[in-house]
């Protein structure tokens, strides 16, 4: 669904989703492909087949044939791991086959000053797992903190050969989310070197970071593009109002001048749900589902998910599976049974749905599992 950034701010007041039903055990399977892993925060696929999985402590695994390899990848970058930093994507470029090359984003120190950095690095397959080689930091953030929250960090390539960065607001620093002069509660537009991309709305305003797309967002979780390229991107809310939007160019979506949510102390925020001048999202959630990445479905295996929002739920531990179209209709859930934080989804080249999972009593305790229609 399309949606000009006139209309989001010209919509009236967001539909509120409290609850998902949940989709029938007779309709999936949950096959376990690998177990035993470490904060899993992150699925990619290489042509050849192999699966990638970024464990947030630092380490990236492969999956091979459907076997965890024991070796992590060498040549990985050191990241900071505080609270919520650490590792959070390896991507590979759209020209992967031709370029062998991941795009990586992460938390680098010093403690007291840490922030979300993007790099690249060229990738080789070797008989242990693989190895990463000239890696070059590509774009530092504007967004020092002494914190370690709120880090974004996720990307979705385009197919115009620029890429979307989600950038958080560093959870102390709400405030410089509504600041054009810093990368906090942003999402940016980049080239594929790191650049600011041609066409991006504040690129010749004075004053303002010139990769700046949107702003106004608190931690942007996930982010996905659309058949017919509209962006789509989900944020953790405060105590309730998390979030889903339609990102559009220039567009503020107002945190923290306004929210659906209130401080984890029961504080109020912000007196206001809605402004002039400030988005709406497509709908929000509360109680808060706490949302992690998401995913535009796409695949064969379930026709009635195709054109389909999935979003992780860590707080609820499920899937959420939602209409974009159709902001205010029935949402569904599956895997809350399991009972455990789902940090990443993840469709396949073939089509196939993948989940990373965390275990919330045990950090080596995460899972990769493939859901599978049933007969």
């Amino acid at each position: 669904m399309l949606m000009t950034a006139l209309a989001l701010l010209l919509a009236g007041p967001a539909p509120l989703i409290e609850t998902g039903t949940a989709v029938p055990a007779d309709q999936y399977g949950v096959e376990v492909v690998t177990s035993g892993l470490d904060q899993p925060w992150n699925i990619s696929f290489l042509p050849s087949g192999d699966m990638l999985v970024v464990e947030k402590v630092g380490r990236l695994r492969v999956i091979r044939d459907g076997v965890l390899m024991d070796a992590p990848v060498t040549g990985t970058p050191e990241v900071i791991v505080k609270g919520q930093s650490g590792f959070f994507e390896a991507e590979p470029h759209p020209d992967f086959a031709e370029n062998n090359l991941l795009y990586l984003t992460y938390a680098v120190g010093p403690d007291k000053a840490n922030t979300l950095v993007l790099a690249r690095a060229v990738y080789t397959p070797t008989d242990a797992g693989g190895a990463l080689s000239d890696l070059e930091v590509l774009f530092t953030a504007d967004a020092k903190r002494n914190s370690g929250g709120h880090y974004g960090g996720r990307i979705a390539f385009a197919d115009d050969d620029t890429l979307f960065l989600t950038s958080g607001e560093g959870y102390a620093y709400k405030e410089q989310a509504q600041k054009l002069d810093t990368h906090f509660g942003k999402i940016l537009r980049l080239t594929a070197d790191g650049e600011p991309a041609p066409g991006n709305p504040f690129i010749s305003k004075k004053g303002a970071l010139p990769e700046i797309w949107s702003y106004g967002h608190r931690n942007p979780q996930g982010i996905d593009i659309a058949p017919d390229g509209t962006v789509y991107a989900n944020e953790h809310g405060p105590r309730g109002g998390d979030e889903v939007n339609v990102i559009e160019p220039g567009t503020n979506y107002g945190w923290p001048a306004i929210t659906y949510g209130i401080d984890y102390s029961g504080a109020v925020i912000s007196p206001y749900d809605e402004l002039p001048g400030m988005a709406q999202p497509l709908w929000y959630w509360n109680p808060s589902i706490a949302p992690s990445s998401l995913l535009y479905y796409t695949g064969d295996d379930f026709p009635d998910w195709q054109g389909k929002l999935l979003s992780g739920a860590l707080a609820h531990t499920h899937v959420r599976i939602a209409d974009p179209n159709d902001p205010g209709a029935e949402q569904y859930e599956i895997l809350r049974e399991r009972k455990a934080r789902v940090r990443d989804v993840a469709q396949s080249p073939d089509g196939r749905l993948y989940v990373a999972t965390e275990d919330q009593d045990d950090p080596k305790g995460g899972e990769i599992l493939r859901i599978v229609p049933k007969p």
